[in-house]
């Protein structure tokens, strides 16, 4: 019983990073002015779009282990050339990239509605 309720976890906190990937791979980005550099530090997240203002997002996201963010309601800020991959309004849940700037910050770079 413990195996079966490990696996079941495990799937239930892949899937939307299995998702997030496999919409990830399809994404045409040659049209992206983003570097190479950039898209190698990018991190995805699935998230909900409370509000979108010039410049930033209120959004809350899942947890996203690969920088120690826990789950939370924030404001990120978007990149000048942030890609709306589709109409995006609040109540929307999405899948946001995130890059890290020379700042150390990071901002939303890509938002894919699901």
């Amino acid at each position: 019983m413990k195996i079966l309720s490990l696996a079941l976890t495990a799937l239930v906190l892949t899937a939307p990073l299995a998702l997030a990937q496999m919409n990830h791979a399809n994404m045409d980005h040659s049209n992206m002015p983003m570097s190479d550099e950039m898209m190698e530090g990018a991190v995805h997240t699935r998230a909900v779009v409370n509000s979108i203002e010039e410049g930033t997002a209120n959004v809350s996201h899942e947890p996203i282990p690969e920088i120690g963010w826990p789950a939370m309601t924030m404001d990120l800020a978007l990149m000048p050339d942030a890609q709306m991959m589709g109409d995006v309004s609040a109540g929307d849940t999405v899948t946001l990239m995130l890059i890290k700037g020379g700042d150390g910050m990071y901002a939303i770079g890509a938002v894919m509605p699901e």
